[in-house]
């Protein structure tokens, strides 16, 4: 009998046996392949549409391409011309101020929201999640449009109401810095919907025991949030960081619709200051180079912040 039952144990295992490692070796084929199926449509948009014009723009960054006619290979003369810009330097600058400006401003409402829409003693979470997710749906250019009605300084809600309480009218679109922060405003009110509900995601990820443990050890909202929420949302946190520089950085329709730049050239971003050069100057090269700058303080940006996100998770 135990031979017997040896031999059938043995037959039977190589019966079952034969075809297994087939199967494992098809498996994972299987499943590999069909991402690679179904991500390569996006595969060949990007190359297509991204990868190749950027190739292209890098070749025009060395030529003196105008758009019409073949263009005349000039070296590295658009990038020494941009050194000695004060226009692009002035755009830089401007820049790097409504960066400095949008980002913790944006990041800390979405924070804030976030903590509140998790909140178990909010009320009427599902309407105010909507109504706060609503600026992400509208085009910056109705954006823009929008707050260029709220702070247009003969026609704006906002100088109106001033006006009817006895003040003076305040000069929204004269003044350089205060044209600024309206978009400021404008476009913190228009991000924080998509950051809030990252933040919303992350938040609810946090394992309550934590909450539970804390709270029985005395701890108060103020320590729970600081202690506990934000270094547990801290990958979130370095997202959200990193999408918002690297969008704010890129503004250009919510600065053309609210204040095309103004007053003057004042607040002309560097996306702006890319798109008049190449397109209404007529300068393709010139614009090339500057793209191509930007494209590498943000790409200084990423790697900066990623090392930073690096170091501090290894702590």
């Amino acid at each position: 009998m135990t031979l017997t039952g040896n031999a059938t144990a043995v037959s039977a295992s190589e019966r079952e046996g034969t075809p297994a490692p087939k199967l494992r070796r098809m498996r994972p084929n299987r499943y590999t392949a069909a991402p690679l199926i179904l991500i390569s449509a996006n595969v060949v948009l990007f190359a297509l549409f991204f990868v190749w014009p950027a190739v292209i723009g890098f070749g025009y960054s060395f030529t003196d391409y105008t758009g019409v006619g073949d263009p005349q290979f000039v070296g590295a003369k658009n990038y020494l011309d941009l050194v000695g810009d004060p226009s692009f330097y002035s755009a830089l600058l401007r820049t790097l101020e409504f960066t400095l400006m949008v980002v913790p401003l944006s990041y800390v409402v979405s924070l804030l929201i976030a903590n509140f829409m998790v909140s178990k003693y909010a009320k009427g979470k599902p309407v105010a999640r909507i109504i706060f997710f609503l600026p992400w749906l509208v085009s910056p250019i109705i954006t823009g449009v929008v707050w260029r009605w709220l702070f247009g300084e003969n026609f704006g809600l906002v100088n109106f109401v001033i006006e009817s309480l006895g003040g003076k009218p305040v000069p929204w679109q004269s003044n350089a810095n205060l044209s600024l922060l309206v978009v400021v405003f404008a476009a913190t009110w228009a991000g924080m919907a998509f950051s809030m509900l990252l933040f919303i995601a992350a938040i609810k990820n946090v394992p309550t025991s934590y909450y539970e443990a804390a709270a029985l050890d005395g701890a108060g909202p103020a320590r729970l949030f600081f202690s506990i929420t934000l270094p547990n949302i801290a990958p979130t946190s370095f997202i959200v960081i990193l999408l918002t520089t690297i969008g704010t950085m890129k503004e250009y329709a919510l600065f053309v619709s609210l204040n095309n730049g103004g007053p003057g050239t004042d607040n002309n971003l560097l996306v702006q200051y890319i798109y008049q050069t190449g397109f209404q100057r007529g300068q393709i090269g010139y614009a090339s180079a500057a793209s191509f700058v930007l494209m590498i303080i943000l790409m200084a940006v990423a790697l900066i912040q990623l090392a930073v996100n690096r170091k501090a998770a290894s702590r």
